[in-house]
């Protein structure tokens, strides 16, 4: 699903640059390192930065060992701070810190695959933000029970309509990011600091300007370790971004703009 320029708009040039790719981690160390393997085999173009949460399974030390003296791979390490939507926001703070043409956010646990990369990264050519879709034609999900595709379809129709959203998957967190458009989001607005994150920082880019697509990605459910999820976040989930609705329907500057908005 695309945002269509509008007439006489061709939209943003071509800007296939340099790119860094986020993977936040906690207790990865089974997935990560070869992930980024993965990640690097794609485009030489694309870096690697890892934000750990200071994992109790030495993440951050394995990433460390595998790729010491690789220019391509870095770790930052926070300590005493853990939460997905706070190490994200860290993670793209630093991709346009550091110059990066673009920035794009993954999970770390092969739920996303590499090879939707060279796809996500196309539609920058033309498109402020590029989401790697579960619920686009041609989009899926493998391995999930029933209760999660249930709570994952709620809180997506849950986000657009508290938060004006057009998008179908507004809670992937495989995503693709124009830096001059991460430059214009107000990082720190952001209230959410869990799960609630991903569709709250949508809704940051969409009011920033953003032209967003979707292009269709397998989502395959993690094979290693454990998943971070469960019905308590979910609900706080819920909570946070009928909060952030609110609070920004109240704001006399409060819009989402039509010509920006995705079609459902």
């Amino acid at each position: 699903m695309t945002d269509a320029p509008a007439a006489g708009d061709a939209g943003p040039q071509a800007t296939r640059g340099r790119t860094l790719v986020v993977l936040c981690t906690y207790n990865e160390r089974e997935n990560v390192p070869d992930l980024i393997e993965g990640v690097l085999a794609v485009d030489e173009r694309l870096d690697v930065r890892v934000v750990d949460d200071d994992s109790p399974d030495g993440t951050a030390v394995a990433v460390e060992e595998r790729f010491e003296g690789n220019p391509r791979v870095s770790v930052t390490v926070r300590r005493g701070e853990r939460g997905l939507g706070t190490a994200t926001l860290a993670g793209l703070r630093g991709a346009v810190a550091d110059g990066y043409d673009a920035a794009v956010t993954m999970d770390a646990d092969w739920s996303h695959h590499p090879r939707h990369l060279p796809a996500l990264l196309d539609l920058l050519e033309e498109y402020d933000v590029a989401i790697g879709s579960r619920y686009v034609p041609g989009g899926a999900i493998e391995g999930w029970p029933w209760p999660r595709h249930l709570m994952s379809r709620a809180i997506n129709v849950y986000s657009r309509a508290v938060l004006g959203l057009r998008q179908r998957d507004c809670s992937g967190a495989f995503r693709a990011f124009r830096i001059d458009l991460l430059a214009r989001v107000d990082f720190d607005a952001v209230r959410s600091t869990g799960y609630a994150f991903m569709e709250e920082f949508l809704y940051r880019c969409v009011a920033a300007g953003a032209r967003v697509a979707e292009t269709p990605v397998t989502f395959v459910d993690r094979v290693e370790g454990d998943s971070k999820i469960n019905a308590k976040e979910a609900v706080t989930a819920l909570w946070t971004l009928g909060r952030v609705g609110l609070e920004e329907r109240g704001r006399p500057s409060h819009k989402v703009s039509s010509a920006s908005r995705g079609y459902l």
